[in-house]
């Protein structure tokens, strides 16, 4: 099935006389028969025995998802922040370290840079444009992945996955990319050799701000038996000495971030959660297509614009990143548009303050219009020298393109410019 089928078709096949849609299987638990049954459980878990682990309706929002990036299994969150943080915890323990790209979303340098920090886990930000050698030089023997944004968030830098995972496979590492912008609608970055996929479903799968959510996608491609990933390839004795290659092979991965990590964090969504998220995946071809139409009229009328610094968004030629974004997303670069307004920060809080139609919300990649001004908000947490190194400065405002009539987008930009 092509991709505007798979939103509407894959994770759930309703049987004779069952309902169309994904039900909602609001429950905790799930009756056996026998403590056999149960104990096999947790031999092999091949069916649901409790929602900290999983669920019938998340479960069908997995498999979508799962289908939707080219991977093998998925493992829904209740955050884009969970899934980051769970990706890397399934890998790293005190005393590794990983590369990261410096230009991704401003939670995610805080998590990597203090919180990991605090669990004994290095984070090693290098620029998104390094070249091969640097990226090289930033691996260490403990070293155990890299991580990028496919479109960073605010800057809309694009990753080059293909190069990335070049030198993280010859050095026999994973590469972990947070595809949140792109959506697999645009991008696959497993097709280009990222290894593992993480979303905040909050952003375009879910479409409508109605709840927060994450996801992590396994391709399945990686070979955990290289040596560099002992917990994947010994037993494990917090779950009775099981093994996961040998029990799971290329589900390794997922199967023990599921095992492991759900078990003990239990960061797990509810069901109604899945339910709206499936809901928002069905439509996301057609809003993820209007979303790149608005966005790319919105970026040429702030272009033109003599009240405008710099516009930063991959669609638009001549732009740093036009060459990468025909590569990776050549079916357009999300409605999401950077621009830098002339005047500092005071002229860009005052722009956002003369917008009418357009939300001002700590939000992105919504159903509606929005605007944020990043550096105060949520890059707030970053040091002067963060802001640079992630491409932030002063009068930078993420703005992002809605699905309304992009005649109303434009007139509501245009009477707040002409008050500037």
């Amino acid at each position: 099935m092509r991709i505007e089928t798979q939103c509407l078709h894959e994770g759930y096949t309703p049987k004779n006389g069952e309902p169309r849609v994904v039900p909602i299987c609001q429950s905790t638990t799930y009756v056996f028969d026998s403590t056999e049954q149960i104990a096999d459980l947790f031999n092999l878990p091949n069916r649901h025995m409790y929602s900290r682990f999983s669920n019938p309706t998340t479960d069908a929002v997995e498999q979508k998802i799962a289908a939707l990036e080219g991977g093998v299994g998925a493992m829904c969150t209740s955050s884009g922040q969970a899934a980051s943080l769970l990706s890397i915890l399934n890998l790293c323990h005190a005393g590794d370290s990983f590369v990261c790209s410096a230009s991704v979303y401003g939670g995610t340098v805080n998590l990597f840079a203090y919180t990991l920090k605090k669990l004994g886990i290095e984070c090693i930000f290098i620029d998104n444009d390094a070249d091969d050698e640097t990226i090289q030089n930033a691996i260490k023997p403990n070293t155990k992945l890299i991580f990028g944004e496919t479109l960073a968030n605010p800057t809309l830098s694009v990753f080059d996955i293909e190069r990335y995972a070049k030198v993280a496979h010859a050095n026999n590492i994973p590469l972990i990319v947070d595809n949140t912008f792109a959506t697999p609608f645009l991008c696959r970055p497993i097709e280009f050799g990222a290894d593992i996929v993480v979303h905040s479903t909050s952003k375009y799968m879910d479409g409508h701000a109605l709840q927060i959510g994450g996801v992590i996608i396994d391709s399945g491609n990686f070979d955990w038996t290289n040596g560099k990933f002992p917990e994947f390839t010994e037993p494990d004795t917090s779950y009775h000495g099981i093994v996961y290659t040998k029990e799971f092979g290329n589900m390794a991965y997922i199967i023990k971030a599921r095992m492991q990590l759900m078990r003990d964090f239990g960061a797990y969504p509810a069901a109604h959660s899945s339910f709206l998220l499936n809901l928002g995946l069905e439509t996301l071809p057609l809003r993820m297509e209007r979303y790149c139409l608005n966005g790319e009229k919105v970026a040429r009328y702030f272009a033109a614009s003599d009240k405008v610094e710099s516009v930063t968004y991959p669609g638009l030629e001549g732009d740093k990143y036009y060459e990468l974004a025909k590569k990776y997303l050549p079916k357009g670069t999300s409605g999401v548009i950077s621009v830098s307004i002339k005047g500092g920060s005071k002229k860009a809080a005052d722009f956002i303050n003369g917008l009418k139609m357009t939300s001002k919300e700590v939000h992105v990649a919504d159903i509606r219009t929005c605007v944020l001004h990043p550096a105060s908000a949520t890059h707030r947490q970053l040091t002067d020298e963060q802001l640079i190194k992630a491409g932030i400065n002063p009068g930078l405002i993420r703005f992002s393109v809605g699905l309304e009539n992009v005649e109303d987008i434009l007139e509501d930009i245009d009477q707040s410019m002409k008050k500037l």
